[in-house]
């Protein structure tokens, strides 16, 4: 599947379940998408509350540090807006309630690509096939299909809150079963992983091994994707959507 051009893209909406989702997944390809001039948002469903490994911190506390881990990570590809939902980390379903929400985002940012998290389950590496992240793919690609072109959708976004519909040209899905574009993120990789370590709280104790991690599965995501030794890309399903 051959995605758009970049230079026909003015912005891009991430929508993902919890902090450091984005940076594990597509944070090299932000990097260059920024570097481009192209405008990123990201909006977040939960603050990441039921995360972490120091549990001397409560929920609360943790949900506010995991957001400001957040704004640091984002601020080393080149973003500045970050939104957050609210929702609870763990217990993430997709309701008409988050396509609401994801919809009028949507609407609000009026990006041309939308990244988000796979609904289908990964068997041959299972970590990203969290709940909460299958539940936010499928409640961001029924919002993007039919949810925030359709104004007869959630009318009151237009009528109470003046949101227009809007298409969004396509869809580009992270760690899913299957791939179909790779994005060499090699001259980005260095921001990824300070993106990475900006998320003290999930990947302090990772030490060297957090650099050993990533480049390992980039590495191999730019073999699969038929890329020069030595390379390492970030990878995703394409779906057209306009």
């Amino acid at each position: 599947m051959t995605a758009l051009d970049d230079a026909d893209i003015t912005k891009v909406l991430v929508v993902v379940a919890h902090p450091d989702d984005v940076d594990f997944g597509a944070a090299g390809s932000i990097a260059a998408f920024t570097d481009k001039g192209i405008e990123v948002v990201y909006c977040l469903v939960t603050d990441g509350d039921a995360g972490g490994f120091d549990r001397e911190t409560d929920g609360d506390g943790m949900a506010e540090l995991r957001r400001a881990e957040q704004a640091e990570a984002a601020k080393c590809v080149g973003v500045v807006d970050v939104r957050h939902l609210g929702y609870r980390d763990g217990i993430v379903e997709a309701t008409l309630g988050l396509r609401k929400d994801i919809t009028r985002v949507i609407r609000q940012v009026r990006p041309d690509r939308v990244i988000t998290s796979s609904p289908e389950r990964n068997y041959v590496r299972i970590s990203p096939s969290h709940p909460d992240h299958r539940a936010v793919g499928g409640a961001t690609l029924d919002a993007v299909y039919p949810d925030a072109r359709n104004p007869y959708t959630f009318p009151e976004l237009l009528a109470e809150e003046g949101l227009e519909p809007w298409v969004v040209r396509e869809v580009w899905l992270t760690g899913g079963p299957t791939a179909n574009h790779y994005v060499d993120v090699t001259a980005t990789l260095d921001r990824k992983l300070a993106a990475l370590r900006a998320h003290v709280s999930q990947t302090g104790h990772l030490d060297d091994g957090l650099e050993t991690f990533v480049k390992g599965f980039l590495g191999r995501n730019a073999e699969a994707g038929g890329l020069p030794e030595g390379t390492y890309a970030e990878s995703f399903l394409v779906v057209p959507t306009a």
